[in-house]
């Protein structure tokens, strides 16, 4: 059996979270989802939009994902992969890790871990900022329509 672990915040659920785990998951037989912590997202991105436990159960629900966990408050994000033992690990197409230098840093741990660069999907809402844009654009066109109205 193969274990595939793929990672994120997954704030916002959109069509790149899906198309990253339905990739992840066609690398191995089961496939692990690791949600980042709300402290972990306030660190690394931005204050989180939705709650840890409601990424969690969303992440959790979907299709291609077998088991969903929260990440680790350690400060040591090897941590959670010494204790999954995945035999390879994904990486989304924006985030912030060279696979080959994960690979080295799992190795010098014992962990001999194949580390996988997921392709890119191509939509004009596949990220949470993008989507987060459009509804201030929306709200923004809705505001302006209203005041001439009014006029």
């Amino acid at each position: 059996m193969v274990r595939v672990m793929a990672s994120g915040v997954f704030d916002i659920i959109h069509l790149g979270h899906l198309h990253y785990l339905e990739e992840s998951k066609r690398l191995g037989d089961e496939l692990v989802v690791v949600v980042a912590t709300d402290n972990t997202v306030r660190r690394r991105k931005h204050e989180p939009i939705t709650q840890e436990s409601m990424r969690l159960e969303l992440v959790a629900a979907l299709k291609p994902v077998d088991r969903a966990i929260l990440g680790k408050e350690s400060g040591d994000m090897f941590k959670v992969v010494e204790e999954l033992r995945p035999d390879i690990i994904t990486v989304g197409y924006d985030q912030p890790f060279e696979p080959v230098e994960l690979e080295k840093e799992l190795l010098s741990r014992g962990l001999n871990v194949r580390v996988v660069r997921m392709p890119h999907l191509d939509h004009d809402l596949d990220g949470t900022r993008k989507i987060i844009n459009k509804v201030i654009e929306f709200h923004e066109l809705s505001k302006k329509l209203k005041e001439v109205e009014k006029k």
